[in-house]
């Protein structure tokens, strides 16, 4: 396909380029040494051999701190997953690696207490990460075994995933704090800013907005008056936080660059994919995906449109570096082999995965049209023609397409509407519960309390900025006067945020896709994400002043801090210009292509921190209430 491209026009403004005064990134394996070494000596307060249970979703995390042979090291003699039924050790003394779980808590009870029964006699010994709650201790003292085990804390709060992807590995995040309203995790962010703040700080400014984040700046900062004050040179200047649910259209949307897509089709988790015979085929291989493998670092912030002319150029560069070896001496060959050829190899393995990978992405999308519904999202982003993407909208649910994109779908019709109308909302959810299940019930009504699936209201149907600023009519009034304003129905916060920031380019305008002119072509060119553009904004405009509007209509919770260190915000030095932006509630891998392209077009070097990297079946997976 861009075989027929002049490769040479693809480079110029590739993912890998950057501006030649880009400053260096701090090193973030530090961060896995303080964990590994506070593993090893938690390990070692249990002296002896013992057997090691380690909760499912720990394991990967685990996998990048310690490997087996460290643990063996420190007396670990069998691994085990936590499967919540009896246990078939037979250690005399059992460690737990736990997340602090109510159920995990409750099963380590029952084979105590199984023990107890037995007239067995074992020590226990149960490590929470990254923190514990009160809640986990009563559980031990309502069963009766406080005394019996011994507990302690790893406070392994941050995994580098890359040079500049932090991840704290918690998607739980999303669903407890913004949908069940827990607040436990709030103080865990806090103390991964704190970590941060003490091995990169002091940080010069701190901006964000959303609930969450006002929340874990100030335990941060509660932390940071309790702890002792270091002056350091600083290797981080400015800090970020931004609430997931200040942007819910940006994650609802198809990814088309290629990390985003390898992630949507075959699931990167912590920083690890797994690619099946379709793509190799041979058996299933595991990849790990940062910088190191040099093929992936150049396409992964690239449109998938240019994969294929990078990837084609690349094979042919590698066969020419292998034909270098025709014709050549005993001596010359000697030493291609000793330094070329290990590296070509470990190049031309890599090439054929993702040559493989982006030919089962290609297969995967065209059977599912995926333009015809790349069309209906950019439609529902622009405001146009909206009964044909409910008519698209209604094929997909009755087809029964997914479950998952049926429902990504319709929220994403209700964000950018600003709600459905109500006999569209009644139309479109009759049909989803006849199409995939009456027990979705539940689904629909955590949708609506967080606001993306949600029916209009009488008088809700003018715009934010003319019902709230304008009070053009009042409310009784608006009551009456619903179907005459029914033109103005449709526009919503997105549609007057989309307006203020510029995030729909006109759609009159070619864009090319090789040549990037700013960050809407990670969708595309359809739209710029909003959360991005925030951050841009602020950066630009060092704080909020300027962005009321757009604050009123994100229902405000912004704040834009001065380090209390002294530190110098106006000092170009080169900490200025690395931003550490702190998504609460996941982010995605459009969002940190687009961080990269604003990074290299201004100068700065973005560090993505997420609670979890999360994407639209994610999100919407954890608000799934279906199992009754």
């Amino acid at each position: 396909m861009s075989e027929r491209c002049p490769v040479p026009l693809l480079w110029p403004r590739m993912a890998h380029s950057a501006r030649r005064d880009s400053p260096e990134l701090p090193d973030f394996s530090l961060l896995k040494r303080l964990a590994r070494d506070q593993l090893v000596y938690l390990l070692e307060q249990l002296p002896g051999k013992k057997d090691l249970f380690i909760e499912a979703d720990l394991m990967s995390p685990l996998d990048r701190i310690a490997n087996v042979s460290t643990l063996k090291e420190h007396e670990v003699d069998k691994l085990y997953k936590v499967e919540y039924k009896p246990i078939t050790s037979t250690s005399d003394q059992l460690c737990f690696l736990i997340r602090p779980r109510i159920k995990t808590v409750k099963w380590i009870c029952d084979v105590a207490n199984a023990d107890k029964a037995t007239g067995k006699f074992r020590r226990y010994k149960i490590i929470f990460t990254p923190q514990k709650f009160y809640a986990c201790e009563a559980v031990l003292e309502e069963q009766g075994i406080f005394g019996d085990v011994t507990t302690d804390e790893w406070a392994f709060y941050l995994l580098p995933l890359d040079d500049d992807i932090i991840s704290l590995e918690l998607p739980e995040f999303f669903r407890d704090n913004f949908l069940a309203g827990d607040q436990r995790w709030v103080r865990t962010a806090g103390s991964a800013l704190h970590l941060l703040h003490s091995l990169y700080g002091p940080f010069s400014k701190v901006y964000g907005i959303g609930r969450c984040s006002k929340m874990a700046y100030e335990s941060w900062r509660e932390q940071v008056a309790e702890g002792e004050q270091r002056t350091r040179q600083a290797e981080i200047g400015r800090v970020f936080l931004i609430d997931r649910d200040v942007d819910f259209v940006t994650p609802l949307c198809s990814q088309v660059v290629y990390e985003g897509l390898v992630d949507d089709i075959f699931r990167i988790k912590c920083g690890c994919v797994e690619f099946g015979p379709d793509v190799t085929s041979d058996k299933s291989v595991k990849v790990m995906l940062n910088s190191q493998d040099k093929v992936f670092n150049e396409i992964r912030n690239e449109h998938f449109s240019n994969v294929f002319g990078f990837l084609s150029q690349k094979a042919r560069n590698l066969q020419t570096a292998y034909d270098k070896r025709r014709g050549m001496d005993i001596k010359q060959m000697k030493t291609f082999v000793s330094e070329e050829l290990k590296g070509l190899k470990q190049e031309h393995r890599l090439l054929s995965l993702h040559i493989g990978a982006s030919e089962s992405i290609m297969k995967k999308k065209t059977k599912q049209d995926f333009q015809e519904l790349l069309k209906t999202e950019h439609s529902l982003l622009e405001g146009f023609e909206i009964r044909e993407c409910i008519s698209f909208i209604e094929e997909h649910i009755n087809r029964q397409v997914s479950m998952i994109q049926s429902l990504r779908l319709l929220c994403l019709l209700s964000i950018t509407e600003n709600g459905l109308m109500p006999k569209d909302y009644r139309s479109l959810k009759a049909q989803y519960l006849q199409s995939y299940g009456v027990d979705h019930l539940l689904t629909f009504a955590n949708l609506r309390h967080l606001g993306l699936l949600v029916e209009q209201q009488p008088g809700e149907t003018l715009t934010v900025m003319e019902s709230k600023v304008g009070k053009l009519v009042n409310d009784k009034t608006a009551g009456k006067l619903t179907d005459a304003f029914s033109s103005l129905a449709r526009k919503s916060n997105f549609r007057a945020l989309s307006r203020r920031l510029n995030l729909v380019p006109k759609s009159g305008e070619e864009y090319d896709l090789r040549v990037p002119r700013d960050m809407a072509y990670i969708f595309s060119g359809a739209y710029v994400p909003l959360s991005c553009k925030l951050i841009e904004q602020v950066l630009e405009r060092d704080g909020w002043t300027g962005l009321e509007e757009v604050t009123k209509l994100l229902n405000g919770n912004e704040f834009a801090v001065t380090g209390s260190n002294g530190a110098d915000s106006k000092a170009k030095n080169d900490a200025q210009r690395i931003i550490l932006v702190m998504f609460l509630g996941g982010c995605t891998f459009s969002e940190i292509s687009a961080l990269r392209f604003l990074g290299r077009e201004k100068g700065y070097k973005f560090i993505v921190v997420a609670t979890a990297i999360t994407n639209s079946s994610r999100l919407l997976e954890s608000l799934l209430d279906n199992h009754v």
